[in-house]
């Protein structure tokens, strides 16, 4: 019996091609699953994709979030599962199932209103950060290193469009030591991790960050499998800063992570280890 594995997305990028080669080249049948052009009768599976598996992919976080919920009610096994997509896409729900599971974190604080962003930041004291809700690739996160920042930032926020613009994540700036780390983790392996290297305080490769390979050792590998079976999830890349006093912090996980430039400085073909992942999942 051929296997049948679905890729969920709404733009082909380098990592969704990666992965439909991977495919192919374990002889299983590829389904594209194009979010956009795709309509999911709820409940039928019959008339929905024929696919063992589905690996979600999409770059916009409501639609990973609402095609995954659909088709897991259609009784397909999607790679991650709503809930850890869901948990993922959410700053605030991330830190607080991190929190809440014991896993070291930056110390994140959510208010509601500008009066409640000055106050906090004056408890946690200058710098602070300010993070939205739900984004990628370090937008709109901002550094306000005393109140008239701080005042700038809230004050361009209060304009914006849409609910999550008006809840503020306000967390404590960590002085990394011009880099964080991109770790790797599929299913109950760690197989490899990248640091992000920048003389900016945001490291993103998005943001100019350099990736250079990095090596995981048992504490890193423990914290990072930790913080998967908080989320949920089974392939994720999770964000790691070195404090200089705490050690290893978690930051953020994500949930259809990019890994192109991690492939290209590690030559680890991590494509092929969640390909290879996802039929295993379908035997399971």
């Amino acid at each position: 019996m051929v296997v049948r594995v679905g890729v969920a997305y709404d733009i082909l990028r380098w990592e969704e091609r990666a992965i439909i080669n991977a495919v192919k080249a374990a002889g299983a049948e590829v389904q594209l699953l194009h979010t956009e052009s795709l309509t999911i009768n709820l409940g039928k599976r019959s008339e929905g994709p024929g696919a063992d598996v589905v690996l979600q992919r999409c770059t916009s976080h409501a639609l990973a979030v609402e095609s995954t919920v659909a088709l897991e009610g259609m009784g397909l096994k999607v790679i991650n599962s709503s809930r850890a997509v869901s948990v993922a896409v959410d700053k605030v729900w991330t830190a607080s199932v991190l929190k809440s599971s014991n896993i070291p974190t930056p110390v994140t604080a959510v208010a509601f209103s500008p009066e409640a962003v000055f106050s906090t930041a004056e408890k946690l004291g200058y710098p602070v950060v300010v993070k939205p809700v739900n984004g990628s690739w370090g937008r709109m996160v901002c550094l306000a290193r005393d109140r008239e920042e701080l005042r700038a930032i809230v004050e361009h926020r209060r304009y914006l469009p849409g609910i999550n613009s008006k809840v503020y994540i306000v967390q404590e700036f960590i002085r990394k030591p011009g880099r964080d780390l991109r770790i790797f983790v599929v299913g109950d392996e760690v197989p490899v991790a990248i640091y992000r290297v920048s003389q900016h305080w945001i490291t993103n490769t998005a943001r100019g960050g350099r990736a250079v390979k990095a090596e995981v050792d048992e504490e890193l590998e423990d914290l990072a499998l930790r913080t998967a079976e908080a989320i949920g999830g089974e392939v994720l890349g999770i964000d790691v800063f070195e404090g200089p006093e705490r050690g290893y912090l978690v930051n953020e996980v994500n949930a259809m992570t990019e890994f192109k430039n991690t492939v290209r400085v590690t030559k680890y073909e991590l494509h092929s280890k969640i390909v290879e992942y996802a039929i295993s999942a379908i035997k399971r």
